[in-house]
């Protein structure tokens, strides 16, 4: 059997049947501390460490920096001159960034357009638009 792709329409969401409805209602009336006890014996979804967590608060702005501005990861590593292995590694957190790469990623995201400039790329997008 081969993989079903379809896209979702949040506008007009398909009804839940009664089962799922039945699991909303159960979710509903879940105190906070069963919620925490039903996902700490979830064997399928463990609970982030605190390392898995610090990974991720790195690697989650880098991607939304590079997605809100419409790029792969290969059109961003080009762009702001940064080597592609090294966004990778960046994006699913198996490197954390030096204090320098990080404050070039946050001034990438702040000021993109002087960034361009500085780095005279700012040619090459007009060109692509």
């Amino acid at each position: 059997m081969g993989t079903v792709r379809y896209t979702l329409d949040l506008a007009n969401p398909s009804p839940l049947t009664e089962e799922q409805k039945a699991d909303l209602a159960r979710l509903d009336t879940m105190t906070p501390e069963e919620i925490e006890r039903n996902a700490l014996e979830d064997p399928d979804n463990p609970p982030f460490t605190e390392e898995e967590l610090e990974r991720l608060s790195i690697a989650a702005p880098i991607q939304l920096t590079r997605r809100g501005l419409g790029l792969t990861q290969e059109e961003f590593a080009a762009r702001f001159h940064i080597g592609l292995a090294r966004l990778r590694d960046w994006e699913q957190g198996r490197y954390k960034p030096d204090s320098a790469a990080l404050a070039y990623l946050k001034v990438i995201a702040r000021e993109t357009d002087a960034v361009l400039r500085a780095l005279g790329e700012e040619e090459k997008i007009e060109a692509a638009e």
